[in-house]
């Protein structure tokens, strides 16, 4: 007996639809390897239809008060606080993620963060009118740039999302958003939960492979791309809007280094560590993943994440024990193994390094000592439950280390030492550091790098900007 597959669709100008010419691709629970569900491959013809019902939506939301832009996010979070287990039941089978850690991490979070941004629509800023110019009065407008293109990765599906969408239909501009094609589910039950709240054409969700989101980025529509993923493809998307001077949002890759100093407390910092290390199984860009332990308290340090990661397990869903699921798919668990494969010979696995299970794409809590700053896994990102350990001797080596790298999204350091702890932060080259924690994210605080890390900001008033334009009225005030 074979069990039905669930049919996902696109959600465009308020009706559900499958692709125009009945393409689909098939989604597979990581959990288990096994496919649950179908989702449409959108070609240019649903790509098309969608930026039409944005644009034509887009004068009547831009025009709304902000007053009711508010009401409807409040609406939104509302109803997916209402329907919590219904979307975190979806996200555990896109992802594989614990049940109770997303409904406890993750649900809470995204639904404040919706909140958050609908007071935000209130709180537009700009220059007070003034006579700069002898009898000529200027004033500043915001306004909302248009249709954004969206696409949000598989590693936090339904929370990515919420920072898409959010903070774009709070500013007035309408969106076309794409799910990773190995996680639709979750974004496709928040699109019929929005139904009920929003204008048809203010939402749109296609689901698709790599060359529906190419072709969402060289649409003609969108004023804006916005994007959280890989340095390759946050490439691609800046080169492809720039055929057409689109504005870009880029959220891209990290490698965080953690500097542990010698006056830290080890004890807390390990547990700390491993927690920001592993969770999601490290499929995070600001997951803690490259520790900086000075010379002086290396092997302790070593020895107790070793034991730390000894102590985390991973498995399925349903298993509260868990602090983290399955890799996100087999090529992803291909990556993190060949990390550990490719080790050079000064290398030492002090935990882990092996796959987990016969079913589901499941790897070890994994550390690994003995580094040097040139190795591949020290320059490149794993993005999966691997924590690197490299010993310095002084506060400038630390910080050599540390921003010897591409990446430049998020940093901690780890002392009692208050002048350090400020010098630090001040010459940490990341757009987020920490002093003393690793990982924790507000709504009014921004999110977001340098280098290859990308540019613009997620969450915060910074992140509300991103999405709005900037324009100067002059008028004479001889009329």
């Amino acid at each position: 007996m074979t069990t039905e597959l669930r049919r996902l669709r696109n959600y465009i100008g308020g009706e559900f639809k499958d692709a125009a010419d009945g393409r689909t691709t098939e989604v597979v629970n990581p959990a288990t390897g096994e496919v649950y569900a179908t989702a449409p491959l959108s070609g240019q013809a649903d790509v098309d239809a969608a930026m039409a019902a944005a644009a034509a939506a887009f004068p009547g939301w831009r025009d709304t008060t902000p007053s009711e832009r508010q009401k409807a996010l409040l609406k939104i979070a509302d109803a997916f606080e209402a329907r919590a287990e219904e979307l975190v039941a979806a996200e555990s089978e896109n992802t594989g993620k614990p049940l109770g850690l997303t409904a406890s991490e993750e649900l809470p979070p995204m639904v404040d963060q919706i909140r958050f941004f609908a007071g935000a629509a209130r709180l537009l800023e700009g220059r007070s009118a003034g006579e700069y110019m002898e009898g000529m009065t200027s004033i500043v407008r915001r306004e909302p740039v248009g249709v954004c293109a969206q696409v949000a990765p598989w590693n936090y599906p339904m929370m990515m999302a919420v920072w898409k969408f959010a903070p774009a239909i709070a500013a007035g501009n309408t969106v076309v958003l794409k799910p990773s094609d190995t996680t639709p589910a979750s974004t496709v039950l928040m699109a019929e939960i929005i139904d009920s709240v929003l204008p048809k054409g203010v939402f749109n969700v296609i689901c698709g492979d790599r060359e529906t989101g190419k072709a969402m980025v060289e649409h003609s529509t969108p004023a804006m791309a916005s994007i959280t993923g890989s340095v390759r493809a946050g490439m691609q998307v800046a080169e492809s809007a720039s055929k057409d001077v689109k504005r870009v949002h880029l959220e891209l890759g990290g490698k965080a280094p953690v500097v542990v100093f010698e006056d830290a407390d080890i004890a807390k910092a390990v547990e700390d560590i491993a927690v920001a290390g592993y969770f999601n199984a490290g499929q995070d860009c600001t997951a803690a993943t490259r520790v900086l332990v000075h010379e002086s308290i290396h092997d302790e340090f070593v020895s107790a994440l070793a034991k730390a990661a000894a102590d985390t397990k991973t498995g399925q869903p349903d298993d509260e024990d868990v602090l983290y699921g399955p890799l996100n798919n087999p090529n992803q668990l291909k990556q993190v193994a060949g990390f550990i494969e490719r080790l050079p010979a000064h290398a030492k696995v002090e935990a882990g390094g092996h796959q987990v299970g016969e079913k589901g794409y499941f790897y070890a809590p994994t550390v690994v000592s003995g580094l040097k700053q040139d190795d591949e896994i020290i320059q490149n990102e794993v993005f999966g439950p691997v924590i690197t350990v490299q010993s310095f001797t002084d506060e400038a080596q630390a910080l050599e280390f540390a921003n010897g790298v591409e990446f430049a999204l998020a940093s901690s350091v780890w002392t009692k030492d208050h002048g350090r702890a400020m010098r630090m932060s001040k010459n940490l080259d990341f757009g987020c550091v920490w002093i003393n924690t690793h990982i924790p994210l507000v709504a009014e605080m921004p999110h977001g790098g340098f280098k290859k890390s990308g540019y613009g900001k997620d969450l915060s008033a910074y992140g509300f900007e991103d999405y709005t334009r900037i324009k100067h009225v002059m008028t004479s005030l001889a009329g």
